[in-house]
């Protein structure tokens, strides 16, 4: 069994993002606590503590939280504009994976070559997964290699890829999803990273690994909103029908 499916045992697992949104260190704590005991409870495989609306200090805060108590779901991270940050952490928590918002395409041959030997350097000593994007919504493409070439190198450097098309909430664009499936022969798990909706899980699992949701689970599906236990618990029942009939 590869290190993701020992780290995630159901099929087609469920990511829920904190985006850390709140007026304040203290407001930012409650309601990530709160929407972290949400997600749980309705069944996510894992949660995904990410500095969107805080920072990185929120972030520690957060972890440092939730560690504190068990929350009997994974717990991730990233560490926007940071990933140095992430990996840090990663060594002070038991964290079980890191999000990386971008591995390989985002950066021109004089620079990737140093990008790629720090990433390695600072996986070592760190056994949680690390997620990458290749070609991720809102990453400049300045590799100047072809998206295939770009998808293999990311994967080489990750535990599974993250998949988005251009912007927060969107759908995933299917066809790029068998692109990278393509280019890495159906040898690294891909995560649908945006867009993910009770209404279209089904045709995106049946191409995806799994997927991180961010948006579809606010109260009025936009990245700004509050987690709602409603459309948490929809969206976990039609994935829990969706591993039933696979």
């Amino acid at each position: 069994m590869s290190r993701f499916g020992d780290t995630f045992t159901t099929p087609k697992p469920i990511l829920g993002m904190l985006h850390l949104a709140g007026d304040g260190p203290a407001a930012k704590l409650a309601q990530a606590e709160e929407e972290a005991r949400i997600m749980a409870g309705e069944g996510v495989d894992g949660v995904v503590v990410e500095n969107y609306f805080g920072g990185a200090e929120d972030v520690e805060r957060v972890l440092d939280r939730l560690f504190g108590f068990d929350l009997g779901t994974r717990i991730g991270v990233n560490v926007l504009r940071d990933d140095a940050r992430a990996f840090a952490l990663a060594k002070t928590y038991p964290v079980s994976f890191i999000q990386v918002d971008s591995v390989a395409g985002h950066l021109p041959p004089e620079a990737d070559e140093a990008f790629e030997a720090e990433l390695a350097a600072r996986r070592e000593g760190v056994s949680a997964l690390l997620f990458g994007g290749v070609r991720f919504k809102y990453q400049p493409v300045l590799s100047g290699r072809s998206e295939s070439e770009d998808v293999r190198i990311g994967a080489a450097r990750c535990d599974g890829l993250v998949v988005t098309s251009d912007a927060t909430g969107q759908p995933t664009d299917m066809d790029k999803v068998a692109r990278f499936h393509a280019a890495t022969g159906g040898g690294t798990p891909l995560l649908i990273g945006a867009g993910l909706t009770e209404a279209n899980a089904a045709e995106q699992l049946a191409k995806a690994d799994g997927a991180v949701v961010g948006s579809w689970f606010k109260h009025d599906h936009k990245d700004t909103g509050r987690v709602e236990p409603a459309h948490v618990a929809g969206l976990m029942r039609v994935v829990r029908a969706i591993r039933s009939d696979a």
